[in-house]
C-alpha cells in the first residue's frame, strides 16, 4: 500500500512537471511569433507584449527547476524516471533561452522605427516559420515521447543554418554597398542569428526525448547517428 501511494505521488509529480513544461513551451512559442511580428510590423506595442511574457517564462523556469529538485530529493528516482526529470530540467533551460532570444529579436525591432530594413524580410520570415514549426514539433515530441522527431529536426536545422548563412552574407554585402545601411543591417544579422539559435534549442529538446526513451545522449552526435537512433536502429 505504501509503495502504491509512493508511485501515485511520483506520477502526480511527473504530470505536474510535464504540465509546467508545456505551459512554458506555449508561452515561448508565443513570444517567438510575436518577436518576429515586431520586426515585420515595426510595432513597439508587440515588443512590450514579448517583454511581459518574458517575466512569466522566468517565473515558470524557476518554479519548474525547484519542483524537479524536490521530486528527486523526495522520490530518489532511477533509470527512465530520473532521465525524464533531468530531461525536463534541460528542456526548461532551453525554453528559457528561447525566451531570451525572442526578447533580443523584439528589442532589435526598435532599430527599424526610423530606418527601413536594408533587405526584404520575406526570407527572414520564411526562416522564422521553419523554426517556429521546429519548436512546435519539439514540444509535441516531448508530450508524446516521440523519438522520431529528433532526426526530422536535425535535418530542418541544417536547412535553417543554410538560410542563416545566405542572409548574413547578403546583409554584409549590403553593408559594404551602402554604408548608411550598416546599423539596420547589423540589427538584422542579430535577428537572424537569434532565430537560428531558437532552432538549435528546439532540436535539443527533441534530442532529450530520445535520451529519456532510449537512454542515448545525442548531444554532439552527427546526423547519421541521430537518424539511426531516432528510427530505433
Amino acid at each position: 500500500m505504501v509503495q502504491d501511494h509512493t508511485l501515485k505521488k511520483f506520477d502526480a509529480d511527473i504530470d505536474s512537471l510535464r504540465s509546467l513544461v508545456t505551459m512554458m513551451g506555449g508561452l515561448v512559442e508565443r513570444q517567438f511569433v510575436r518577436a518576429v511580428d515586431a520586426v515585420r510590423l515595426r510595432d513597439l506595442g508587440i515588443v512590450a507584449q514579448v517583454l511581459a511574457d518574458e517575466q512569466r517564462v522566468n517565473q515558470l523556469h524557476v518554479e519548474s527547476d525547484l519542483r524537479c529538485h524536490q521530486t528527486i530529493a523526495r522520490q530518489q528516482p532511477i533509470a527512465i524516471d530520473l532521465r525524464e526529470i533531468i530531461a525536463i530540467i534541460h528542456t526548461n533551460n532551453d525554453l528559457e533561452r528561447i525566451g531570451d532570444e525572442a526578447k533580443k529579436i523584439a528589442l532589435k525591432s526598435r532599430e527599424f522605427q526610423s530606418a527601413e530594413p536594408p533587405i526584404a524580410i520575406d526570407r527572414i520570415e520564411r526562416m522564422a516559420g521553419l523554426v517556429g514549426d521546429m519548436l512546435r514539433a519539439a514540444i509535441d515530441a516531448f508530450v508524446r515521447h516521440d523519438i522520431g522527431v529528433a532526426a526530422v529536426l536535425a535535418e530542418r536545422d541544417a536547412e535553417v543554418d543554410a538560410l542563416r548563412d545566405e542572409l548574413i552574407a547578403e546583409l554584409i554585402a549590403e553593408m559594404v554597398r551602402q554604408p548608411a545601411a550598416v546599423s539596420p543591417a547589423l540589427a538584422l544579422i542579430f535577428v537572424v542569428q537569434s532565430i537560428e539559435r531558437v532552432g538549435d534549442h528546439a532540436k535539443n529538446i527533441a534530442e532529450y526525448v530520445v535520451n529519456v526513451v532510449e537512454g542515448v545522449d545525442l548531444r554532439h552526435a552527427d546526423l547519421a547517428e541521430v537518424r539511426r537512433v531516432s528510427s530505433g536502429g
